[in-house]
């Protein structure tokens, strides 16, 4: 049976229905993974799971091994990649507590490994990445939104700013200048890594925030967290609803 494998962002260091990762990281050809991979039973199916932060919270976003999170989640037999991601609202239809399956990204990082194609020999994989989500995963991921009646937001385009530090006012009207209507620190190059591994890969979003500027006041850690909390349960039946109806055999092309 095809795997699908979860990534973990802010809020969800573990995950109902898999053990909490523990013991040390795996090695990879790109060096150690955020935590070592968890097998677990979501709703009747095999899943991975895997913190993106580590065991913790403890690996800022900058700092992610993401070549190695990928290339352990392939080896493992992940075919599905369904990441999770805490994300600021920029648009006005992706206020606090919404969740959504963005449709396209930018790419505002700097100094993260980009690629496999590192230099180290083998020949330059060029991909296209037109369309940076799976689109079979995508359209899976709405359904089971829709199913559980939690009615996520179909598209959006999610902005990869450097983190760990938000972004400043400025930086969120340049971000919706460019038509972004998320803002997050991780959706790349972990969308393009899986691309190059031939992963279904799509984005569980989940707004936690308005964006810098969006809201009047500073943003607080507290109103944050807080945040996280609300969005758990409905993150946590989205998935398990996702599991229960997912039809690997009726795959798309990626993009």
């Amino acid at each position: 049976m095809s795997r699908i494998a979860i990534i973990g962002g802010s809020g969800f260091s573990s995950l109902a229905g898999a053990p909490a990762p523990a013991g040390p990281a795996l090695a990879t050809p790109y060096g150690p993974t955020s935590a070592p991979i968890a097998t677990g039973n979501l709703a009747g199916r095999e899943i991975l799971f895997l913190p993106r932060h580590g065991v913790g919270h403890c690996i800022p976003p900058h700092q992610v091994n993401y070549r190695a999170n990928l290339w352990a989640l392939q080896q493992a037999g992940a075919e599905f990649v369904v990441a999770l991601a805490a994300v600021g609202g920029i648009g006005a239809a992706f206020g606090p507590g919404i969740l959504a399956v963005p449709d396209q990204l930018v790419d505002y990082t700097y100094g993260r490994e980009q690629t496999y194609s590192d230099g180290s020999g083998e020949a330059v994989v060029h991909i296209d990445f037109t369309r940076p989500y799976c689109a079979h995963l995508r359209r899976a991921l709405l359904a089971a939104g829709r199913a559980a009646g939690l009615d996520p937001v179909d598209g959006g385009t999610y902005a990869a700013t450097q983190g760990p530090r938000l972004e400043t006012a400025a930086e969120v009207v340049r971000l919706e200048r460019d038509g972004c209507d998320l803002v997050g620190m991780t959706g790349m190059p972990e969308a393009a890594l899986a691309r190059e591994l031939g992963l279904c890969y799509a984005c569980g979003a989940f707004v936690v925030n308005w964006a810098a500027g969006k809201a009047d006041g500073e943003i607080l850690m507290a109103e944050i967290e807080a945040n996280l909390v609300q969005c758990a349960d409905a993150v946590g039946l989205w998935l398990a609803t996702f599991a229960e109806i997912f039809d690997p055999d009726a795959k798309a092309p990626l993009g």
